[in-house]
């Protein structure tokens, strides 16, 4: 037949480094794009209907080449290209991530379903998407412990991610569904040529070993192990918290929630109120050390992306062990293509990974750091709140502020800056000297419409301190642009300090009761609750000073549940809800006598970690 024709369509610059030189390719389904993946490690993103364009305007490409290989010869075709270069420019990326997967490459990038998947030899892969032709990192995922040459992925008809690699001398095929090795093949490692086939009926791997081309086929066997029921994390939850309640055509009302776990990991998840079923729609793993503590906050960054007005969005912050922090922001919504009888395809579930923190960065960028000595103590953050109504016509940015409890006696405010996603710490004080265990926010808006953020910690020894933080906030809102490594603001001193238990506080809420008066429930390891009515008055002057708090009424329960009490919540300023490892539920009314017990419900969960209520 007709010999091939080739013809040269574009050149594109890649950017300097050591190794410069690309390792894959994709053209992307929406425009005339093409995205590259290099040895360095970085993403690319080229136009080609520039190149395209010329190619087709220039007779002396489309036809020189062809001639050349009629001729069969292939020294004149090297020419012919070479002769060509000088007509079609050199393009320059339109988006450059540079680095994004380590120096040890990118291996494999792929589109699917409008997304761009890259993976490498760094142990994860990504998850990104264009943005005024610009390309944006949503997530990353990391399959599983110890397979850090990922080289390719596969998306199977039934919805299945399968993750290609290298585990140690084996290949692996990992199923991101099931979260299990399904074939694992001694080959001798990776740096070899290897392709890998599957189909309903057999599995097939091909690769080259010390020069002999190797086969391995095996013939697909039915499954004979049934997951009666799927597990939601590997190891204990630590934290829960709801994100709300959202309508699905042929589905009862969904509620969705969010856990975190030991197994650092963190997970969206959809629980039907008529099956009693609770489906995972997306797991977070982007910790390295266990999710303590989850908090939740009103979105108001990257908009509904697509979503209508019945789904949920809310910015998430995760924290745990190394002193780490990360932050998503979450967008749910019915998916209307997908089966009725599937809860799992009936909720669709996006998460853009948004900013993250840790304490010890600096310490990581250091070199020879194995040959210095690491002086501070590993930091677990143990409790997250939001402060509320900090994006207000006060503060001009668009700031969102977090305070954290943490283990180093510490109590933290850190600020997230959406537009530019940067999360920085702003202030800090030791004034607890000792693990702090429970942080509330609460606003309070005095008579004249000023808005006071105040905050409430609670430590191991038992104390709750309430703290003024509307200096530091006003501060760091001011100085948007925080140098790196810049000196954290001072708390200053709490305001008022109650020692409400003899030992740690495990659990803590704070409730409006009435114009300037809050309700503060604590629940402490020794079985013991204590509620306190707090008054706040604003008076003339800068900041703290011209904040009053005076305690109006304590209640103290002794003994009110048989082991530490890991929840509580104060429903009403007359009723309050408590549950204990003791696998109690109790219903607490509050009288002028103090709390008498209403109904307890005991629940089969052994080891009770947090408690989340909502209206209904």
């Amino acid at each position: 037949g007709p010999a091939p024709c080739v013809r040269l369509m574009g050149r594109y610059l890649l950017p300097p480094c050591k190794q410069r030189w690309h390792t894959c390719a994709a053209f992307l389904p929406q425009g005339e794009l093409l995205v590259c993946g290099d040895r360095r490690g970085s993403l690319l993103l080229f136009p080609c209907s520039s190149s395209l364009r010329r190619a087709a305007e220039s007779p002396g490409i489309a036809n020189g080449v062809a001639d050349s290989v009629g001729e069969d010869s292939s020294s004149e075709l090297e020419l012919s290209c070479l002769s060509h270069k000088g007509v079609l420019p050199l393009e320059s990326p339109l988006s450059v991530l540079f680095g994004l997967h380590g120096k040890t490459g990118v291996t494999s990038v792929t589109c699917h379903k409008g997304y761009i998947y890259s993976t490498g030899r760094d142990g994860v892969y990504r998850q990104l998407h264009l943005r005024d032709q610009q390309l944006e990192v949503l997530r990353k995922h990391r399959p599983c412990k110890g397979l850090q040459w990922i080289e390719e992925l596969r998306f199977t008809p039934d919805g299945d991610l399968l993750v290609l690699g290298f585990h140690a001398d084996n290949f692996v095929v990992w199923s991101s569904r099931t979260s299990e090795n399904l074939h694992c093949i001694p080959c001798g490692g990776g740096h070899r040529s290897w392709s890998y086939c599957s189909s309903p009926w057999a599995e097939v791997f091909a690769f080259i070993k010390s020069g002999d081309v190797m086969l391995y086929c095996c013939e697909a066997e039915p499954c004979e192990q049934q997951v009666l029921l799927a597990s939601l994390h590997g190891r204990e939850i630590t934290c829960v918290r709801r994100l709300g309640a959202m309508e699905v055509p042929g589905h009862a009302a969904l509620n969705v929630l969010v856990t975190g776990s030991e197994d650092t990991t963190a997970c969206v998840l959809a629980l039907s109120e008529h099956s009693r079923a609770a489906v995972p729609l997306a797991r977070l793993s982007d910790h390295i050390s266990s999710v303590r503590t989850l908090a939740l906050a009103g979105l108001t960054g990257p908009g509904d992306k697509g979503f209508g007005e019945e789904g949920l969005s809310a910015l998430l912050f995760s924290a745990g062990g190394r002193a780490q922090i990360e932050c998503y922001w979450l967008l749910c919504a019915g998916d209307p293509e997908s089966a009725v009888e599937s809860l799992e395809s009936a909720v669709a579930c996006q998460v853009i990974h948004v900013a993250s923190h840790r304490l010890d960065e600096h310490w990581e960028r250091k070199k020879n750091r194995h040959k210095l000595v690491k002086m501070d103590p590993e930091t677990r953050y143990m409790c997250l709140s939001v402060v509320p109504g900090t994006n207000n016509k006060q503060l001009l940015t668009s700031w969102k502020f977090l305070a954290a409890a943490c283990s180093d006696g510490s109590v933290r405010v850190f600020g997230l800056l959406e537009a530019a996603r940067n999360l920085v710490l702003v202030a800090e004080s030791f004034h607890h000297q000792r693990c702090v265990l429970k942080v509330e926010a609460f606003l309070h808006t005095g008579t004249g419409g000023e808005r006071r953020p105040l905050l409430c910690s609670a430590a191991t020894d038992g104390s709750i301190a309430f703290w003024d933080i509307t200096s530091p906030i006003t501060d760091a809102a001011a100085a948007p642009h925080r140098a790196e490594g810049e000196k954290p603001l001072a708390l200053g001193v709490p305001l008022l300090t109650v020692m409400a238990h003899s030992c740690g506080v495990n659990s803590l809420h704070v409730s409006k009761v009435t114009e300037g008066q809050y309700l503060v429930a604590s629940g402490s390891d020794d079985g013991s609750i204590h509620i306190c009515l707090l008054e706040v008055a604003l008076g003339r002057g800068e900041a703290a000073a011209g904040t009053c708090l005076q305690i109006l009424e304590r209640v103290s329960r002794p003994c009110a549940h048989a082991a530490h009490i890991t929840g509580i919540r104060v429903l009403r300023p007359d009723l309050l809800l408590s549950a204990s490892v003791d696998q109690r539920l109790t219903l607490w009314r509050r009288g002028p006598g103090g709390l008498v017990p209403l109904s307890t419900t005991f629940f089969h969960v052994p080891d009770l970690a947090e408690l989340d209520c909502w209206e209904v």
